[in-house]
């Protein structure tokens, strides 16, 4: 590779980390959290929340999501209800068990043109509305999320506050095994920096995001929108909200403490699993995106080291050693997050590289008729996608 190449890949380099640490919404920072209590104040009236959880397979974790869902010190009236999306296991004894604050419904047979998380939810929604009370707010949350006490209250009374039709926690994934330490915090970071937290929440951005594991979100502004069946076939189904629901009004996105994953990835082979069913989603089912996201990806996180190490140019080996600085450091707030050392950040360019791979396989996966599957399911989209009438 001539001396001016080099120069070049490495000077786009630093230009791109320029812009992604000062103008790209302070993504890297994780900055956006919901730590402070002073925001749990009395709003005057509680106003009633319903919960919709659709499991599939949750066994393991249903027990968990339930016990912290009924211990919410919550100041107002507050129901469960499960929808259970044909599982297998015991997911539907658990969940009964719990108590007669929970409702254990059945999903009804898959219809056309809906993925089955979608599907379950808009059941649970339709059984809310059909209730004597219909409730104000649904709180829509993940079968493997174990909530703090205070979480509701938490997201009631800020929604409230600032009028929001969508409130979503990122809940803190698990990152005990090896596996997750090395890839679980690159995933929020490049979530982040897809979707940053601070333009998604500012009325006048077009950035729409949510984290699906704990979203509060307004019904009448829902209803408003079209309901469920208006994203009825979204497999990334958090984000899709997110964009349904923006033009209707504020909504908001933090980091959080309060909601935490209890599902574990005990090995690399699981991560992978979860990043490539919707990897190609993400980039909406483009082989040019996917080759425009090698390229940027090649030259901002996996070019920099090799042109600082290895390059015979001094100017290329000093622009290269700039982006790799800029890439470790943006890196460290969210491994402080995530409580792993900060020393991880040096890995970053090979994490990325590695996340590229997957973004591959995904790709991959889909050509084959097999992506976004998910529990043995594989959606209708992906079929469709198939046959090129997506």
């Amino acid at each position: 590779m001539s001396f001016a190449l080099l120069q070049a890949v490495a000077a786009i380099g630093c230009a791109a980390w320029a812009y992604l640490l000062l103008a790209r919404g302070g993504f890297w920072r994780a900055a956006d959290r919901d730590d402070d209590t002073r925001e749990i104040v009395d709003i005057g009236g509680w106003p009633h929340v319903t919960a919709v959880i659709p499991a599939r397979d949750e066994a393991d974790v249903i027990g968990a999501n339930l016990a912290s869902l009924l211990a919410q010190d919550y100041g107002g009236p507050f129901c469960v209800i499960v929808v259970d999306d044909h599982s297998n296991d015991a997911t539907s004894d658990i969940a009964r068990a719990a108590g007669s604050r929970v409702t254990v419904l059945r999903a009804p047979p898959l219809e056309t043109g809906w993925t089955g998380k979608l599907a379950a939810i808009a059941h649970g929604i339709r059984h809310a509305e059909a209730s004597d009370v219909r409730p104000q707010y649904l709180l829509l949350t993940d079968a493997d999320i174990a909530h703090a006490p205070d979480t509701l209250r938490m997201l009631v009374a800020r929604t409230r506050r600032e009028r929001l039709v969508l409130h979503s926690l990122m809940a803190k994934l698990d990152a005990s095994s090896t596996s997750e330490r090395l890839m679980i915090p690159a995933f929020v970071y490049f979530f982040a920096m897809l979707y940053p937290f601070a333009w998604v929440n500012r009325r006048e951005r077009a950035t729409a995001a949510a984290a699906g594991g704990c979203m509060l979100v307004d019904r009448d502004a829902l209803s408003r929108a079209g309901g469920i069946a208006a994203i009825r076939g979204e497999l990334i189904d958090d984000c899709a909200l997110a964009r349904l629901l923006k033009p209707h009004g504020a909504i908001r996105l933090t980091l959080t403490e309060r909601a935490r994953s209890t599902r574990v990835y005990r090995t690399f082979g699981e991560i992978r699993r979860m990043i490539a069913r919707t990897a190609f989603t993400q980039l909406r089912f483009s082989w040019w995106r996917v080759g425009a996201t090698v390229v940027a990806m090649g030259i901002v996180f996996v070019a920099p080291p090799f042109i600082a190490l290895f390059a015979h140019d001094s100017l290329a080996r000093t622009l290269g050693a700039l982006a790799c600085a800029c890439m470790t450091l943006s890196f460290v707030p969210m491994l402080r997050f995530y409580r792993v050392s900060a020393l991880r950040a040096l890995a970053l360019p090979a994490i990325a590289a590695i996340y590229l791979a997957l973004t591959l396989d995904s790709a991959v996966k889909h050509l084959r008729g097999r992506g976004g599957e998910w529990k043995g399911r594989v959606t209708l989209r992906t079929a469709l996608s198939q046959s090129g009438r997506t």
